[in-house]
């Protein structure tokens, strides 16, 4: 299979083939069911990852607290908490891919659209939905533990101690970075073909990206690399220092999705070149 391929590329051809760009703006959309669909997919995922991770969080702070002279070395600890951000995405990543893409959030969304894969309207769309399952998804975690939420922080992400606004702006950015790169990877026609004869599901590097971020990252800044995640347990937990240090937890992201989203679409898959050798032929 391998020599099939080299013989394709070198006669010019290609054994895989790039959807068309979506288009930067389209009304139709709008009258479209699987439009509607995909975004209560996403809102209710989003809901559903806020739920468990946050109930996570709280659950281990609870666990390990020095005032109820808890067990210091109990609890699911950092590592349980990063398998379930990792886990959930991978869950849900799976369960909605087909329906909406599984985004799951707004930075995902954004790398998207600047590569051309989403509408404008659909990104917008997507955005909101998650932003409003987020605070949907915290809001139960409130309801069922009213007595430990505040108490632990709400799952709130916030700057730790110690640490400046550039380290965590530059935590955020590049585990945003790693995270839409796997993405992109990962969803890539190209590498699908190419290595269509070593079968990968597509969550499962997508998930452990993020689990491998939060192990990074949640001494830092809690972890964010999702605004909806971020945002959802601001509003919720409503404090100010979530509030104060909730710019970090958009700009990173969105500024990690761009470079990821450029890294990709130009360099890794020459589309600059591509551009080039586009207009040169018709010049």
């Amino acid at each position: 299979m391998t020599k099939d391929v080299e013989v394709a590329e070198h006669h010019g051809g290609k054994d895989y083939h790039d959807p068309p760009p979506a288009p930067l703006f389209d009304a139709d959309e709008l009258t479209k069911w699987s439009f509607y669909r995909a975004l209560i997919a996403e809102f209710i995922a989003t809901l559903l990852f806020l739920y468990v991770t946050v109930l996570t969080v709280i659950g281990y702070k609870s666990e390990t607290d020095i005032k109820l002279n808890a067990d210091q070395c109990g609890g699911v600890g950092i590592l349980g908490i990063a398998w379930a951000f990792g886990g959930m995405i991978f869950v849900l990543v799976y369960c909605t891919a087909g329906i909406s893409g599984g985004h799951i959030n707004p930075a995902v969304t954004f790398g998207l659209f600047l590569a051309r894969k989403v509408s404008l309207i659909r990104a917008l769309g997507y955005m909101v939905a998650q932003c409003l399952g987020a605070i949907c998804g915290v809001g139960l975690v409130k309801a069922f533990q009213s007595s430990y939420y505040n108490r632990y922080g709400g799952g709130a992400n916030e700057l730790a101690p110690g640490y400046n606004k550039g380290t965590g702006l530059g935590a955020e950015i590049i585990g945003t970075f790693v995270l839409v790169y796997t993405v992109f990877s990962a969803t890539d026609p190209k590498r699908s073909a190419r290595d269509s004869h070593v079968p990968v599901l597509a969550p499962l590097p997508i998930g452990f990206a993020v689990f491998m971020v939060h192990l990074a990252t949640i001494p830092i800044t809690g972890t964010g690399i999702n605004p909806a995640r971020s945002f959802g347990a601001a509003v919720i937990y409503n404090n100010e220092k979530a509030w104060d240090d909730q710019w970090i937890f958009w700009v990173g992201p969105f500024l990690g999705a761009a470079a990821a989203a450029f890294y990709h679409q130009f360099v890794l898959r020459a589309g600059a070149i591509k551009a080039l050798g586009s207009f040169r032929s018709n010049a």
